[in-house]
């Protein structure tokens, strides 16, 4: 076995945090899937709720994504009532995209789904483990200009 400075390729932060990542993402798309949603739409959801971005190019360019996939996104979540498409009236080229009363309504029975895993993925870690993960997840989601909560 390939060893490097003692630590093994599945011992690398890397490689455990994308595995454990790649299972907890199946689980949160099959749980969304009685909601007709994937993550990314949770995603664009949160995006416009948080006031981030309204216009499809920005919220791509936040969400780290194609603008065509926001588009297909915000088409799907458009055809649900979740969010509304209205001209900018700056720049009638621009799409500015707003949460709906049912938008919200949905992502807060998504936010309820990820919380009810969330439980489940901490069961096995004391609340100060708990507390120590999401603080470092914090500190490196904000490493990587994702939006963190301050």
């Amino acid at each position: 076995m390939l060893f490097v400075n003692d630590v093994k390729w599945n011992e690398t932060l890397s490689f455990r945090l994308g595995s454990l990542g790649a299972l907890v993402s199946d689980q949160y798309a099959r749980a969304l899937a009685v909601h007709d949603l994937k993550p990314k739409h949770v995603g664009l959801l949160g995006v416009l709720d948080a006031g981030l971005a309204a216009s499809q190019l920005e919220i791509a360019g936040l969400m780290r994504v194609a603008p065509s996939l926001v588009v297909s996104l915000a088409d799907h979540l458009e055809s649900m009532g979740a969010i509304e498409r209205l001209r900018d009236p700056a720049d009638r080229r621009r799409q500015i995209l707003s949460l709906t009363g049912k938008g919200r309504g949905l992502l807060t029975e998504c936010t309820t789904t990820a919380l009810a895993l969330d439980a489940e993925l901490a069961a096995g870690l004391t609340p100060s483990q708990q507390a120590g993960l999401s603080e470092a997840l914090g500190l490196l989601a904000a490493s990587y200009g994702l939006p963190v909560r301050e």
